[in-house]
């Protein structure tokens, strides 16, 4: 495709799959061209989700185009929510895989990402959770929102552990401020190798691939997730999800798969998508027969090795919420927000007291999660 000249006028429209999927070179070159690309948001995830009747015919796509070439493109959809007193507020596109909502944008288009932000306006008042506010999409449609006039406000946030290589493995040690956590990784390992024999491998295609997405399902269904009925094989369309998503290349979307064995038996497994120098690491199952040997930090620990050791990407993701164990390993941080957002004119409520509502259903959730887990 023929690269169009800045100077040609930003067109900012409505599409649905189908619609976007039939300009599939077009999407795949700016996911290509994205400075951190959101592997969400990308084609080939969204055909999983289609083929798993997990994206439905009410998800429509803001786009924006300069001539032929996509420069800003984000799935949503209408939601009722709380904040919205009940009425039907835009969000970006969810599921149970998606950890990030930030927009596909071109990088330093403030022109674009600008009418992205109109195109935003025409559907609306946004509920927007898991917005990366501080990665290079995030942080220019935060600035845009407030150049625009919209009224913007954190719910919530947390701190998502990321890493980003350095140097050597060596270079991502030193001064690394949990050591002690790292030698009892390394204790618990060599007390896995007294078990018998402990490797490390990787599949990322064909007949390999598969066979990993199915033992990932069935190491996962006989865990704890399997007995709450929340492991992804529990549920057909989640299952069918893993199989579409994990799949293997397309585009330019990879799929990895990770797995820590014993005796030539997975023990752990992380499932990947790879895209743009990030590798989001979106699901991890381990055999919990093993669990006082902590065998799924055991694995991503390995996987911190093969980042600097083979290169694979850039930049990990490890796709958590807040509270997760990643937290004394990976060494830096992203900060990931549920914000509320409201274009100018808005009527109704302020935005502190729909703040308010929002905060207090979040707490309810979150008690209602604690009392099932007593």
């Amino acid at each position: 495709m023929i690269p169009q000249p800045r100077t040609c006028a930003i067109a900012v429209g409505i599409s649905t799959l189908a619609e976007l999927e039939r300009s599939g070179e077009a999407w795949d070159d700016l996911l290509r061209r994205a400075e951190q690309p959101n592997p969400h948001l990308s084609r080939h995830a969204l055909a999983a989700h289609r083929a798993a009747d997990l994206a439905g015919g009410s998800l429509r796509f803001v786009t924006a185009w300069r001539g032929h070439r996509l420069e800003a493109a984000l799935p949503f959809e209408l939601r009722r929510d709380i904040v919205g007193l009940g009425g039907r507020m835009a969000r970006p596109f969810l599921s149970p895989l998606v950890t990030a909502t930030a927009p596909l944008v071109t990088p330093g288009d403030g022109e674009a990402v600008a009418a992205l932000v109109n195109g935003l306006a025409a559907n609306g008042a946004w509920r927007w959770p898991l917005l990366p506010t501080g990665s290079p999409a995030g942080s220019a449609l935060m600035r845009a929102l407030e150049s625009a006039g919209w009224s913007v406000a954190a719910v919530s946030a947390f701190e998502r552990p990321v890493l980003q290589r350095r140097a050597s493995y060596e270079a991502f040690l030193d001064g690394h401020p949990h050591r002690s956590r790292l030698k009892d990784l390394r204790r618990r390992e060599r007390r896995l190798a007294e078990l018998g024999a402990v490797a490390f491998t990787t599949a990322t295609e064909g007949a390999d691939l598969t066979r990993v997405i199915e033992a990932f399902l069935t190491l996962e269904q006989a865990g704890w997730k399997g007995d709450s009925g929340t492991a992804m094989a529990c549920r057909p369309a989640t299952d069918r999800l893993a199989r579409a998503l994990f799949s293997g290349s397309d585009g330019p979307v990879r799929a990895r798969a990770d797995i820590l064995s014993l005796d030539g038996t997975p023990i752990a497994i992380s499932l990947a998508l790879v895209a743009g120098g990030t590798a989001t690491l979106l699901k991890t199952a381990y055999d919990e027969r093993h669990r006082a040997l902590a065998p799924g930090l055991l694995l991503e620990e390995r996987i911190v090795r093969a980042i600097h050791e083979t290169g694979f990407a850039e930049r990990l993701d490890s796709a958590t919420l807040s509270g997760s164990a990643l937290e004394s390993l990976y060494r830096d941080r992203e900060t990931v927000a549920d914000i509320i957002a409201f274009p100018p004119g808005s009527g109704g409520l302020s935005l502190e007291r729909r703040l308010r509502l929002a905060r207090l259903e979040e707490a309810a959730r979150a008690e209602a999660k604690r009392l099932l887990r007593r």
